[in-house]
């Protein structure tokens, strides 16, 4: 009689259906088509490569989704990846869908660490939708932290956050590693940081990517801080979630415009949100595939005839964390 280990016991033996694994072959085609570009300083021309690949593998999928925050705000150009944009073959689940074709367009350019493409799924009106929200202040810390976590860590000092996640992790604050994007923004939170006595793992961009190492106990990294996009907030929001680690996320206009606009929207800037306010649920699934390599992932490699990627899959309710190696033949 087959037996089955404890962790596969009950409703595991058997589990639902898993949409996400098909976000597996649109980051895969999102980073073969970004990686052609790596190094050769056209940021655009590999964003576009990226988004265009991307939008044809999620319009295979069996499902009728809805992109809930692209990037064009931010941005200030539209691709095929748009907010609002419906994806997918028009037949099965609906489902909101977030993806970000390179999380960290100008490391590709630069030949730089870290790139990665994102895709994250969740049933329809799970995810929350950012309005005119295009930047939001945020604080990741993996499942060692996850609890002690209060929201007003997000507004508390820098000092104050930092001892309270070197109290968890039971080490002295210079052990810790914060991860912040690169931004003038950031420079006095940088300093504050610093005098702190905790060490600054800077990046020029890639704060999804950033989000990951951080909800990740098994990387170096031990918290992520700073302003970055709502876009890459929400899908950072579903990795975190299924990693078990913690999120607080709050609106941080960088203009009048984007204040106003968000006050008459009705939205409360001064609300704080969690991991289960950005997405609710369990039927969380996100995917990232490395584009360049960076500290979690590999980069795609080429090796003539055949090209690899590493690939990391996240499925909330089963609680599974896949890393996936393949070897595309091209030839």
């Amino acid at each position: 009689m087959t037996t089955f280990p404890p962790e596969m016991q009950g409703e595991k033996l058997t589990p639902p259906a898993h949409p996400g694994l098909g976000l597996i072959r649109v980051t895969e085609a999102a980073a073969l088509a970004a990686g052609r570009w790596m190094g050769r300083d056209d940021r655009d021309g590999a964003d576009h490569a990226a988004q265009d690949a991307m939008a044809a593998a999620i319009n295979l999928l069996p499902m009728r989704g809805t992109i809930i925050c692209g990037e064009e705000k931010r941005v200030g150009t539209h691709s095929p990846l748009d907010s609002g944009n419906t994806v997918g073959t028009g037949e099965g689940p609906e489902m909101d869908v977030e993806l970000n074709a390179i999380d960290g367009a100008g490391l590709v350019a630069k030949g730089q660490q870290g790139a990665v493409a994102v895709a994250a799924l969740a049933p329809k009106g799970t995810m929350w939708r950012p309005g005119s929200a295009i930047y939001m202040n945020k604080l990741v810390v993996d499942r060692r932290v996850a609890e002690a976590i209060g929201q007003e860590a997000l507004e508390a000092p820098p000092a104050w956050t930092l001892a309270l996640v070197a109290r968890q992790k039971e080490k002295p604050i210079q052990d810790l590693v914060v991860f912040i994007v690169d931004r003038p923004r950031h420079q006095e939170l940088i300093r504050e940081i610093r005098k702190a006595g905790a060490r600054v793992f800077l990046r020029q961009g890639g704060d999804v990517g950033g989000a990951l190492l951080a909800a990740d106990p098994s990387t170096p990294v031990d918290l992520l801080m700073g302003v970055g996009g709502a876009a890459e907030a929400l899908i950072s929001a579903c990795a975190v979630k299924a990693l078990g680690g913690a999120m607080l996320a709050q609106v941080a206009p960088q203009s009048e415009a984007e204040r106003v606009a968000l006050l008459d929207e009705g939205t409360d800037l001064n609300r704080i949100f969690r991991c289960s306010d950005l997405v609710q649920g369990d039927r969380v699934y996100f995917s990232a595939t490395g584009v360049t390599d960076g500290v979690l992932l590999d980069g795609v490699s080429y090796h003539g005839n055949t090209v690899e990627t590493h690939t990391l899959a996240l499925r909330l309710e089963t609680g599974t964390r896949r890393i996936i190696n393949a070897e595309h033949r091209v030839r």
